[in-house]
């Protein structure tokens, strides 16, 4: 993420820096406020419209996906910014990124049956996750 950010002309200011690492180090998908929260920390007088602008300009470098859920509002994934599949429980609201390799192979088969060009995909399921499940 920092060497995209190099390339395309942008300062590595800390603050930017602190946003990268959370992103880098999530093992989650966290949403901006998580990050907020996170940066704040290290830099309280950080506001929250500097994580705003500097995921959407990671977004925008192609360095960070934004998972879009009417009832959790955007996510980011910092650690695979390409389309893939996602596993979300309903009740915690975790997400993970299962291993799914053929769904290379569904996009192609997709485009070449329907003459799309498939240029972004995204495949989510939904379920009670094992943590949530021994709770009942």
């Amino acid at each position: 993420m920092t060497d995209a950010l190099k390339r395309d002309g942008h300062r590595l200011t800390p603050q930017r820096l602190a946003v990268v690492a959370v992103l880098a180090e999530s093992k989650g998908h966290p949403s901006v406020e998580r990050i907020y929260e996170q940066v704040k920390k290290d830099f309280p007088t950080t506001s929250l419209a500097t994580i705003y602008k500097t995921v959407n300009l990671l977004k925008e470098l192609g360095q960070v996906l934004e998972l879009g859920f009417a009832d959790l509002g955007s996510r980011y994934d910092g650690h695979q910014p390409w389309p893939h599949s996602h596993v979300i429980c309903t009740r915690c609201r975790r997400i993970v990124d299962p291993a799914v390799p053929a769904m290379a192979d569904i996009s192609k088969r997709l485009a070449r049956e329907t003459g799309y060009v498939i240029n972004h995909h995204r495949l989510d399921f939904f379920g009670l996750c094992p943590a949530c499940r021994k709770r009942d």
